[in-house]
């Protein structure tokens, strides 16, 4: 028992320690609703490390873990080697490495598991976008400028194009930045969609020529 709380207290493992720390203390907020889970997943890469495929707080999680049990059991044989003829420093420095490259590898094999027992789940098209409102981002949406952020089933966003129909078609509202559009139609050839103001979008109306 001495051994193990030497070790937990002594580089490497002191290091794991203070992020399995803060990782627990990420999920608690999670289970008050505090965060997300998947809150990183836009500021992280994982993909670059191989962990693509699950929320980065998961795999980030399930490496620290590994690393932490890797490093104290590296420290636990380092403390009960005691001073050998290699220098202790260079072995807590091998440890370290160990640690990491086994939480690596580990959770690399982890993800490859967890999406091979996922179900596959294609994301939303945009023909699933048609029908919904939507919220102009750019300063106004004309007849061949536009953009907008819509949000679909699932509950993830995206930013597409839009345009606002021309002619006898077209109602008078202006549609600024930050107001509410409805997404009425989907031009395949042009990739973007024919945007009307909300109220003005609930009667039906027939669908405009592309702009020229």
């Amino acid at each position: 028992m001495t051994d193990l709380v030497s070790a937990a207290i002594t580089f490497p493992a002191v290091v794991f320690g203070a992020a399995l720390v803060v990782v627990v203390g990420f999920w608690l907020l999670v289970l008050a609703r505090a965060v997300g889970h998947d809150s990183f997943d836009t500021d992280l890469d994982a993909e670059a490390v191989g962990f693509a495929g699950v929320p980065v707080a998961v795999s980030v999680s399930l490496f620290v873990v590994i690393s932490w049990v890797t490093g104290l059991a590296g420290s636990v044989l380092v403390v009960r080697g005691g001073t050998t003829g290699t220098p202790r420093a260079a072995l807590h420095l091998v440890v370290l490495t160990g640690a990491l490259l086994i939480a690596w590898g580990a959770v690399r094999l982890l993800v490859r598991l967890i999406r091979r027992c996922l179900p596959v789940r294609p994301g939303p098209s945009r023909q699933d976008f048609v029908g919904r409102t939507c919220t102009i981002r750019t300063d106004f949406a004309a007849s061949g400028f536009g953009r907008a952020e819509v949000a679909a089933a699932d509950g993830s966003t995206a930013l597409v194009r839009v345009r606002r129909p021309v002619g006898r078609t077209a109602h008078a509202a202006v549609l600024a930045s930050g107001s509410t559009g409805l997404l009425h139609a989907y031009d395949a050839d042009g990739e973007f969609f024919w945007v009307a103001p909300h109220e003005a979008a609930l009667a039906p109306r027939s669908l405009p020529d592309r702009a020229a």
